[in-house]
């Protein structure tokens, strides 16, 4: 998942925190222990309590072949109050070349855990509803053979200061342009090994990435001759990663004046949208909102070609 970058200076102090960050009574404040081992940590090394990239082939499908993607996850955080925001303070050291974010999800009343969301340098991470108990992941990206980004210390504040979104109340469902990702033998932004036949998608936002191995977060796929598979989100692609399309504008993180379920690739390619182009500035080819890897292509759906089909979102 690429972000925009967040310091052009090696060694620079990142700061990812509110603007006015939350002020209520119930707010709490803790530290990470960037030394976790958490089984879903990808592709970063941090024995000596600095979080790193390791130096594996992990990468989104989208995104060209010499940058690198790794993922760290805090385990789940109990909070003495049900919170909504989540801001974030990181002491690290990001490259000009380098990328590195903080998300936050909550786990729901019904115990499915909410989409990602950034804590950005002026906000922090809002989640649609509150929550007892939250988790946070840190994404590092940067090219191969670069230093990439050095993460010594990240504070986290939860607190009730802002209005949670209303959850929808029934799964979202677009008819988009599926394309096959192919790409056997690579490595996802989540550090899956693609086997042959495998049975994932892809797609261009990391809000909804689930860990390598896991279903947090799954759609169903069906086709117009009547099959259907549902499969687990294990990478990011294609064209976008900022492109959670079946968003709202309030939530959608770019290209907030499309319409909800259009994703960013088929308005550039059958309109012209953003010059025709992706957010890497690549002029788009097709107008795909979902990858789907070969088992689901071809034995789950039977497909032969790309080919439209209908999404449910199913953790929404």
């Amino acid at each position: 998942m690429r972000k925009t970058p967040l310091l052009l200076a090696a060694a620079a102090a990142l700061t990812l925190a509110a603007a006015a960050p939350a002020t209520a009574a119930t707010s709490t404040t803790w530290t990470a222990d960037l030394a976790s081992h958490n089984e879903d940590n990808s592709n970063v090394s941090n024995a000596d309590g600095t979080v790193r990239l390791a130096g594996g082939e992990a990468h989104a499908a989208t995104d060209t072949p010499d940058l690198r993607t790794g993922i760290i996850m805090f385990d789940p955080r109990q909070l003495p109050a049900k919170s909504n925001t989540v801001s974030a303070t990181v002491d690290a050291s990001v490259p000009g070349d380098s990328e590195l974010a903080v998300d936050v999800r909550g786990l729901r009343d019904d115990g499915q855990w909410t989409e990602w969301t950034e804590a950005t340098p002026d906000a922090p991470a809002v989640l649609p509803e509150a929550s007892a108990t939250v988790q946070v992941r840190m994404m590092l990206t940067a090219p191969a053979g670069s230093t990439g980004p050095l993460a010594r210390k990240l504070t986290l504040t939860a607190g009730t200061a802002m209005t949670a979104q209303a959850a929808p109340l029934a799964s979202r469902s677009y008819k988009v342009f599926a394309t096959r990702e192919g790409l056997v033998g690579g490595t996802t932004a989540n550090g899956h090994k693609i086997k042959s036949r495998d049975h994932f998608v892809a797609l261009p936002s990391g809000k909804s990435l689930s860990p390598n191995g896991k279903t947090t977060y799954k759609v169903k796929v069906c086709a117009a001759n009547g099959r259907c598979e549902t499969a687990p989100v294990w990478d990011v692609g294609p064209w976008n990663t900022k492109d959670d399309y079946w968003n709202p504008a309030a939530s959608r993180q770019s290209w907030k004046n499309l319409p909800q379920g259009k994703p960013e690739a088929q308005a550039a390619y059958q309109s012209g949208y953003n010059g025709g182009k992706d957010q890497f500035g690549r002029k788009v080819a097709n107008p795909a909102g979902i990858d789907l890897a070969d088992g689901t292509f071809l034995d789950g759906l039977k497909l032969t070609d790309n080919a439209w089909v209908t999404v449910t979102y199913l953790w929404t």
